[in-house]
């Protein structure tokens, strides 16, 4: 496992440098190729990147599938968000059946199971094997409290070790609304790790985590490369 951290001009250019990352990856495998998606502005520029003329025909898109790291679910008009994000995107790029999103209903502990089901099936087997990880690649964010996808601090949701999706009832900032994440070890089943953090507001956060703060985005690490990928606003 190692670390490390790349400072880019500006949001456009981590976007860029992600979508390069991933034409790399796609082109080194045969097969399916698994990628799982965050949500936040920064993505949001990945994605219409990915989407668009300069890296479209790059991709091969019938051997990608998109999974998520994190979703909003429940009721309110924040349910489903991250994958509305995606599907707005990439439009019908994507065949049917690439797109997993996680389930927003009924409640969050059976979106949780259902979205652990369906990925112990596209994996084929009840545990992870360090030799065979479950996403080719990992797109986080971090959040200002340094949170990474739905797992907040102090709560116990960022403690789990065994599960491969968790149920979140009580979100540690605004929007208050129920959410289901994926757990540090399935986040952490992959040979890299993206992370894309970008804007002022970062600062604070690594800050924290330079200083040796204890924070579920520091908790993430990927069996082979994780990624830091900042822009100048961020890293200061």
């Amino acid at each position: 496992m190692s670390a490390s951290r790349q400072v880019l001009p500006d949001a456009d250019a981590v976007a860029r440098a992600a979508a390069e990352r991933l034409v790399a990856i796609a082109a080194a495998k045969r097969g399916t190729v698994g990628v799982c998606l965050s949500g936040g502005s920064t993505p949001k520029l990945l994605y219409r990147l990915l989407a668009g003329p300069e890296f479209r025909d790059a991709l091969p898109w019938e051997r990608l599938h998109w999974f998520f790291g994190d979703e909003r679910v429940g009721d309110g008009k924040e349910a489903g968000s991250n994958r509305r994000l995606a599907e707005e995107a990439f439009g019908d790029l994507v065949p049917p059946g690439h797109l997993h999103p996680i389930p927003t209903g009924p409640t969050p502990q059976a979106c949780a199971e259902a979205y652990a089901a369906g990925l112990r099936d596209w994996y084929g087997a009840d545990r992870l094997d360090p030799g065979r990880p479950l996403f080719d690649l990992v797109l986080l964010g971090l959040g200002e409290d340094g949170h990474t996808a739905s797992l907040f601090p102090g709560k116990p949701e960022a403690g789990e070790e065994k599960a491969w999706v968790v149920a979140v009832p009580e979100a540690g900032l605004a929007p208050f609304v129920p959410r289901v994440s994926l757990s540090l070890p399935a986040l952490g089943a992959t040979p890299l790790i993206l992370f894309l953090v970008t804007g002022a507001g970062k600062r604070a956060p690594l800050a924290r985590l330079d200083a040796g703060e204890d924070l579920p985005s520091g908790r993430v690490k990927a069996w082979g490369e994780t990624v830091w990928l900042l822009d100048q606003a961020a890293a200061g």
